[in-house]
């Protein structure tokens, strides 16, 4: 592997330490010591100071694991009872007329024209290789297009396929990865320009699985710089509802080419609304699994208590698919649980309870109305909306744990200098919230952690007499849920009176995405938002 940045001389003088210098730190963390309290911790503080130096001299990098692992299930904890099996009947599906039509087809549909050999691997790969080189410029969500590689692995299906070995349903099928997931021989990115040649010799696991179960990689898809947004060194990537707007990040080029046809699924990462965001401005329909289903081996490590991967797709029959291929330990990341998973339909949600919170609002009122409009299907569908309240949590205050995470797994680029070398320099980007967070106490951090735990038992306690929340997509609840581990997905409900597309979340309890796909496919049965098609990419 190539390493795209070095630590500049972080020698530390600890002669240099004065009691005043002490004394202007701690009033930091809104502490007061005293003449004789700074000068009395003197020596420890310069004894501390030469600690630094001496860690400093390990090089970590980004995939050095801590020696800790957030565990979001609860010591009462117990898996929920599976639904009763109801696998969804595939409907017959016939090759269109035109090929170019398939660019809108949901996974499950290109399977079965693929499994019926009605159209070939290649003949899919080289309608999507061609819609992204002709298209995904528009968007500027491309960092590499592996044309050669891509055609190659779909001769391979089609033989496969042809001898009678029919690895399942994402068998044949491209797809798109976030430029945070290793490729073996292929650069990978992270958005920023410290690490656009970085190239490494693994697959990360979600590749790797991906692989084994016959899914094409046909693009690399850009991503905000480091996680964050839809700016990269490439540009800003583009929602395909309106080219002179942002698809929003952080998995900016996942949401953007998926929504525009130019593959049928991508995978994403999220830490903080990375998944749900830009699905939201590019209207799919994303799951970001609990915390601890999905290796995150061989994937850029953003915050290790937060990070998670998932598939985003149009449809959430797509996503319980390729939930079926990725989810699952691998010996590499050590969070992973494993518990079996397997997709399932609901005929309607008669006996289903889905919890709400008045007190959590839609960001402006053309929202609110259409998720009052999706709540009404709900009960339509059969469901019982149960209003909940949670108390009152400081969101914004507890993403500290998220900025010291960040700067641990990037002190090497702060410390490097080669911070300045990321396009987005502004007070809220990352060289400055990377370097402000080295001010962040120890003891605070902690202390975030310790409230995190609380937050865990009141959301449980909440969620223990329903099957799955509805929220805005927006709201607190997204922090809270990314920071309790929990399961979610999005669900395109509309337009917005900007003319882009809005979605609300539904979300789960912990390792219970099945229910939670199952509850979203059956409103994607009343509903035809999940299909609608950006005018400007249409075939």
């Amino acid at each position: 592997m190539s390493h795209a940045t070095s630590p500049a001389d972080t020698t530390i003088t600890p002669t240099a330490i004065t009691p005043t210098a002490i004394q202007d730190a701690v009033r930091l963390a809104g502490l007061d010591f005293t003449d004789a309290e700074a000068t009395l911790a003197l020596t420890r503080v310069r004894q501390q100071a030469a600690h630094y130096t001496a860690l400093r001299s390990h090089a970590l990098g980004n995939a050095t694991l801590p020696a800790f692992r957030f565990e979001p299930r609860l010591p009462s904890w117990a898996p929920r009872p599976p639904l009763p099996s109801h696998p969804a009947a595939t409907p017959p599906v016939t090759r269109p007329a035109h090929l170019e039509e398939l660019a809108f087809y949901p996974v499950w549909a290109l399977a079965e024209l693929v499994r019926t050999r009605q159209v070939t691997a290649r003949e899919l790969t080289d309608l999507f290789l061609t819609r992204l080189a002709n298209l995904g410029p528009q968007l500027v969500c491309i960092v590499t297009l592996m044309a050669e590689s891509a055609r190659a692995q779909a001769d391979q299906a089609d033989a496969e396929i042809a001898a009678g070995h029919y690895r399942g349903p994402l068998h044949g099928i491209p797809y798109g990865a976030k430029d945070l997931l290793a490729t073996r021989g292929v650069p990978t990115g992270w958005g920023a320009p410290p690490y656009r040649n970085q190239v490494f010799d693994f697959d990360a696991t979600v590749v790797s699985r991906l692989a084994d179960a016959g899914a094409i990689l046909v693009a690399k898809l850009s991503m905000g710089s480091l996680a964050w947004g839809d700016v990269w060194y490439g540009g800003k990537t583009k929602t395909p509802w309106d080219l002179t707007q942002g698809s929003s990040g952080s998995s900016a080029g996942s949401g953007a080419a998926t929504a525009a046809g130019l593959v049928p699924f991508a995978i994403g990462s999220e830490t903080y609304g990375s998944i749900i965001s830009p699905s939201t401005e590019c209207g799919l329909t994303s799951l970001r699994p609990s915390f601890g289903r999905v290796s995150r081996a061989g994937a850029m490590t953003l915050a290790w208590t937060l990070d998670k991967l998932g598939p985003m797709c149009r449809a959430a029959v797509d996503c319980g698919l390729v939930m079926a291929a990725i989810h699952g330990p691998d010996g590499l990341d050590p969070t992973v649980i494993d518990l079996p998973f397997a997709p399932t339909s609901l005929p309607d949600l008669r006996g289903v309870r889905v919890g709400h919170f008045p007190a959590l609002p839609a960001a402006t009122p053309d929202i609110a109305a259409l998720d009052a409009a999706t709540h009404a299907i709900l009960s339509d569908l059969g469901a019982t909306l149960v209003p909940l309240e949670l108390p009152d949590y400081p969101a914004e205050a507890m993403q500290l744990l998220l900025w010291v995470e960040v700067a641990a797994a990037f002190d090497e680029l702060t410390r490097s200098n080669q911070d300045d070398l990321l396009v987005r320099q502004s007070e809220d980007a990352w060289p400055n919230r990377l370097r402000a967070a080295r001010l962040i106490p120890a003891v605070e951090y902690l202390q975030t952690q310790r409230l995190r735990q609380r937050l865990m038992h009141d959301l449980d306690r909440v969620m223990a007499d329903v099957d799955a929340t509805v929220t805005p997509s927006r709201s607190a609840h997204l922090w809270i849920t990314n920071a309790t581990g929990h399961p979610a997905i999005t669900l395109p409900n509309g337009f917005r009176a900007n003319g882009l597309p809005s979605t609300l979340t539904l979300t789960g309890h912990l390792y219970d995405e099945a229910r939670l796909l199952a509850i979203a496919q059956c409103v994607q049965t009343a509903t035809d938002f999940h299909q609608r098609i950006p005018p400007l990419f249409a075939p």
